[in-house]
């Protein structure tokens, strides 16, 4: 991801699923604001609820949205911060099909994690 864009053209959003399968979230989200304006996260609880764990586990993101579920906070977010580019990092087809609706760029989180060099949790499969 480095190189596509500079600092303060991005909002960034992570969804909770794709965090969860990071190695290191605290690392990706403080490496994700070297070319964003702003990092968010979302997920489909609530705002309180995804604070309280982002904040336990030490990841300190711009934003938190929640209570309207991924649409909703993807709109939400659109409005609230203007930048040239919006992109969300996600883990299954629902949201790229509702980030893309909404006018936002997808990335699966294998892609972006290829591009900034971030480590995947290993499955149990």
């Amino acid at each position: 991801m480095d190189g596509e864009g500079g600092r303060g053209e991005m909002t960034l959003v992570i969804t909770v699923a794709a965090l969860e399968r990071v190695s290191d979230p605290e690392t990706v989200v403080d490496d994700a604001r070297q070319w964003s304006t702003r990092v968010g996260v979302v997920g489909d609880a609530a705002p309180d609820e995804i604070t309280t764990a982002l904040e336990r586990a030490g990841i300190d993101p711009d934003f938190v949205s929640g209570k309207k579920g991924v649409t909703g906070s993807l709109a939400a977010v659109r409005q609230r911060f203007p930048t040239d580019r919006y992109v969300v990092v996600g883990t299954d087809d629902a949201v790229r099909t509702t980030a893309q609706a909404l006018g936002w760029e997808y990335l699966s989180l294998e892609e972006a994690a290829a591009k900034a060099e971030w480590e995947l949790e290993t499955s149990s499969e």
